[in-house]
């Protein structure tokens, strides 16, 4: 009978955890980060999803001559961008494990 509960207990926590990691993927979703490159002369802006949402680039970097140099920033501000965006979802990751403390203690529920 114990173990019947210890089914119900457990059925009920995968719940919780499957919303919490719903709630968590729309917070990671609406996550906004700023990549930059050139020292702040290319700034993007990405979502979680990855998505740009925004390219700023300095006047100065206007001039038709420096097109190269301005598709080089670009890029690594992209590429900076997605590293702050793994960043934000590693971050918000670990917070959720460590919300999931009674979770750890399961396994034992149900195997004792």
């Amino acid at each position: 009978m114990k173990k019947i509960n210890d089914l119900g207990d457990f059925l009920g926590q995968a719940q919780q955890m499957q919303a919490h990691m719903q709630q968590l993927q729309s917070e990671i979703t609406k996550t906004e980060v700023v990549g930059e490159s050139g020292a702040g002369l290319v700034r993007l802006t990405m979502n979680g999803a990855h998505e740009v949402l925004k390219v700023s680039v300095d006047p100065s970097l206007m001039n038709p001559e420096e097109s190269e140099i301005l598709e080089e920033l670009i890029a690594a501000a992209a590429n900076d961008a997605a590293r702050r965006v793994e960043a934000a979802h590693q971050k918000k990751m670990s917070e959720m494990a460590g919300g999931l403390g009674g979770l750890g203690g399961l396994a034992r529920k149900l195997s004792g």
